[in-house]
């Protein structure tokens, strides 16, 4: 009934603003400013186009607050400025983009010296990124007349803001001539190179990070631009500069022409993984080949292999004297030196050379036992599973891909070709096999004797996994069942008790197997039932029965008498539905299957058990309304009620069944109910006349969890006849 109010209220601001002396504070003060601009309230934006507003708005967002203000309200009005700027009316980004005084005002701030306050700078970077979006022509031909922009956004590349708004400038900028013109000014303004520069020792972390993540962010855009631009007549300057032999080159003598730096050398390896990933693998370590290597279009451009290969010794020396860190003491024990930033990165780099599957590469890693010098840190440091994981995809890249071509005359020597030299390598030089076997008894040794699983275990065993799988079924064999039929005849014999023993042990007990292998369970039908199921499809549970006594009969008559009071309304007038109505079994020739089970396992047997399947059904309306029970063998317990009118045949007879209850007034039956090794022994007396039965169970082995799901199935059953 909302409509009768009048909901509508008529925002202070309005108000205010009719003020003739109303300032640009006090208008911002109130709180819902934002919310009345984002609206085009007509006398907002009027107000805050006028030109001493606006000015004020970007002064706001440039220039630093008093220090006498407040820390808490410090930056209060800088914020909603750079929200009101943002709100993307659509007058405003025109009176900010067209307005050169306002544009020179805000462009100031870059011509602050660093570092700029990160706060502010977030609001300059906000501001000109939507104006680069909105007014795309307006924005570049301004920042084009300003000589000293590129010089500017480089200086302060520490600041993430700033970086922000260069990286901006190379994906927001439509149409598509206009962001080529962009990069090729760029590309003229040596943007490439000068960040470069900012990676060397001399520099600080800030700019060695944002500097390298730039210029990764450079390469993944132009390479996605490239694929969502067919047919594109013009490369993408920038990225043909970065992949240029002089452009790497150049990257790697400032890390390793001058004094060690941790903080530059991870990032020019993070720049170095971003170049060889034209074809980002989603290869995590398992035995198959790894993606990527059955792609022909996965390439690494060769100038950038040729900058790298002569730096490979300068690499490996990385690995064995880091840049000095301090002793670092953990839970387990103390490590003197840790891996590091630089050694775990130079694996990662590794990794992605072996990807590119290049002989150069691989002999010159093989010459320098790169990979013999990786093995020994993965045994060392056996808590570090990052580590671990990329020690895993080298061995496992090696195992799978073919060998390495080789730059050589189709008629000349073609036979070197079929093996590959890193596998030779790493079962001969590097010892593998033993190191795996040696490892994996070290380990057990120390659990034996109550101490903890190493952590590298689990890839150790997805490694010897990976052997095993290759030697099997991978492209190399041929090769690796050769190469461990010449290990030494020990060596060999430990190596398959060990992949028959051990691993095949393991690798069972990581196995989960989902489905229970049960035969009992797979075959009973006594567990296809809904737990929870609508009262008005009661007449679809379907389940079987697994003796072929009356007693359960008896049982389950007892059974509904005892819950019908469940079903009563204690002050109906209405009649007892089941009063004067006695309690049979219906004939065979009566009976007619149920209208089937809900569950979707039923559709997998259904054919082969459709003669032995029965269900209990309502009598024929003819007759009294009577309950019946059907007596199959092949399920525990089971029952599926139907509606009055069905009937159908039955393959236990329970006329029989009422012989043997009508022959005496009590009689006493034993039985013992079977469900797999559970046994459940049952004492039951029918009183004939009154069609009451007393019963007493005598559990054998019996888990309470089993009993109470047979009560709770006995508790589903019994519905009265009449509301079916």
């Amino acid at each position: 009934m909302f409509w009768k109010f009048d909901l509508h209220t008529t925002s202070h601001i309005d108000t205010l603003l009719e003020k003739e002396d109303v300032t640009l504070t006090e208008v911002m003060d109130e709180d819902d400013v934002l919310q009345e601009c984002k609206a085009q309230n007509h006398k907002l934006v009027d107000f805050l186009l006028r030109p001493q507003c606006m000015e004020d708005l970007v002064t706001f967002i440039t220039q630093e607050p008093s220090t006498d203000v407040e820390e808490k309200v410090k930056y209060k009005y800088p914020n909603i400025s750079c929200e009101l700027l943002t709100s993307d009316v659509s007058q405003i980004n025109d009176r900010l983009g067209e307005d050169e005084k306002l544009l020179m005002k805000l462009y100031s701030f870059l011509q602050n010296e660093p570092p700029l306050n990160p706060l502010l700078a977030s609001f300059f970077s906000k501001v000109l990124s939507i104006l680069i979006g909105r007014k795309p022509e307006q924005i570049v031909d301004f920042l084009r007349k300003q000589e000293d922009f590129v010089d500017l956004m480089i200086k302060h590349i520490g600041t993430s803001a700033i970086m922000d708004l260069l990286l901006r400038m190379l994906t927001c900028i439509e149409p598509q001539q206009l962001r080529q013109d962009v990069l090729n000014w760029l590309n003229e303004e040596k943007v490439i190179q000068r960040l470069v520069e900012m990676i060397q020792p001399s520099q600080d972390e800030d700019r060695h990070s944002n500097a390298s993540q730039s210029l990764c962010e450079i390469i993944r855009l132009s390479r996605d631009q490239m694929f969502q631009v067919q047919g594109s007549s013009e490369p993408d300057p920038l990225l043909s500069t970065l992949e240029k032999q002089e452009t790497v080159e150049q990257l790697l003598s400032n890390i390793f022409d001058k004094e060690k730096n941790e903080s530059a050398i991870v990032s020019v390896i993070q720049i170095l993984l971003t170049l060889f990933e034209t074809r980002r693998p989603a290869f995590e370590g398992h035995m198959e080949c790894p993606p990527g290597m059955s792609h022909p279009s996965f390439s690494v451009n060769h100038s950038i292999l040729e900058a790298v290969r002569p730096r490979l010794k300068d690499f490996h020396q990385l690995l064995l004297e880091p840049p000095k860190k301090n002793m670092m003491k953990t839970t387990w024990g103390v490590l003197d030196p840790p891996v590091g930033n630089t050694r775990l990165n130079v694996v990662r780099l590794v990794a992605s050379l072996l990807q590119s599957n290049t002989h150069s590469i691989n002999t010159e890693l093989i010459n320098l036992n790169t990979l013999g010098v990786i093995l020994d840190m993965y045994f060392k440091y056996i808590w570090n599973n990052f580590l671990h994981i990329q020690v895993e995809i080298c061995t496992a890249m090696i195992l799978a891909m073919p060998p390495a071509p080789i730059d050589i005359q189709p008629d000349t020597e073609a036979e070197h070709v079929k093996e590959s030299i890193l596998i030779k390598h790493l079962f001969q030089k590097c010892q593998f096999i033993q190191r795996i076997i040696d490892a994996w008894s070290s380990n057990e040794k120390e659990q034996a004797e109550g101490g903890r699983r190493r952590g590298y275990m689990g890839h150790l065993t997805r490694i010897a996994n990976s052997i095993v799988h290759n030697c099997d079924k991978g492209p190399n064999g041929p090769q690796i069942q050769q190469l461990i039929s010449e290990l030494p005849a020990e060596d060999r014999e430990k190596w398959e008790s060990f992949i028959s023993g051990q691993l095949a042990d393991t690798n069972k007990r990581n196995t989960v197997d989902l489905v229970s292998n049960n035969t009992n369970m797979k075959n009973s039908k006594a567990f296809r039932f809904v737990f929870i199921i609508p009262f008005d499809r009661i007449s679809d549970i379907n389940f079987s029965l697994n003796t072929n006594e009356s007693a359960n009969i008896a049982l389950f008559e007892a059974r509904c008498k005892e819950k019908i009071q469940q079903f009563e309304d204690a002050g109906s007038d209405e009649d007892d539905i089941w009063d004067e109505k006695d309690v049979t079994f219906a004939p065979e020739a009566q009976r007619r299957p149920s209208s089937g089970s809900t569950d979707s396992e039923e559709s997998t047997d259904s054919e082969e058990e459709d003669v032995k399947r029965d269900q209990f059904e309502a009598s024929n309306p003819s007759n009294d309304d009577r309950m019946e029970v059907d007596t199959d063998c092949d399920g525990w317990l089971g029952t599926s009620v139907a509606s009055p009118a069905a009937s159908a045949p039955s393959d236990c007879g329970s006329s029989k069944a009422e012989e043997e209850a009508s022959s005496s007034e009590h009689r006493s039956i034993t039985e013992t109910v079977i469900n797999g090794s559970m046994k459940e022994t049952v004492s039951l007396t029918v009183d004939a006349k009154t069609e009451t039965a007393v019963f007493k169970r005598f559990e054998n082995h019996l888990h309470t969890k089993e009993l109470r799901f047979r009560l709770m199935v006995m508790r589903v059953v019994p519905v009265p006849v009449g509301i079916l």
